[in-house]
């Protein structure tokens, strides 16, 4: 059975959250919370926050334990991106762009995968 959980709009750039991404696909559930909560990061927080989410719909719908969840996709996908002008040298205007992320994790029990 999959459960699923998504965050929208995340103040993070897609590109530096692909990184900690990466390092969590395709591992037990309860090994990536961990490995999410002892991250010296701030930007880990959103990534920990949807799989616990996750983890939540499993328990709650599944009646599933952590520990017998893999994660089988987590994407992060670009948002929209906020432009704005800051100044620049000699009185020019320079643009700024914002890029906000989309995080969506897919866990499914590991009885269903074997």
């Amino acid at each position: 059975m999959k459960f699923m959980a998504k965050a929208r709009y995340i103040h993070y750039s897609p590109y530096k959250l692909r990184q900690l991404v990466n390092a969590i696909r395709g591992e037990k559930a309860a090994k990536a919370l961990n490995v999410l909560k002892t991250v010296a990061l701030k930007r880990a927080i959103p990534i920990r926050k949807v799989l616990e989410s996750a983890l939540a719909n499993a328990k709650q719908q599944g009646k599933v334990d952590a520990t017998q969840l893999l994660i089988k996709d987590v994407r992060v996908d670009q948002g929209p991106i906020h432009r704005y002008y800051k100044p620049g040298a000699q009185g020019r205007s320079m643009p700024q762009r914002k890029r906000l992320s989309h995080i969506s994790v897919v866990l499914e029990s590991i009885e269903t995968l074997g």
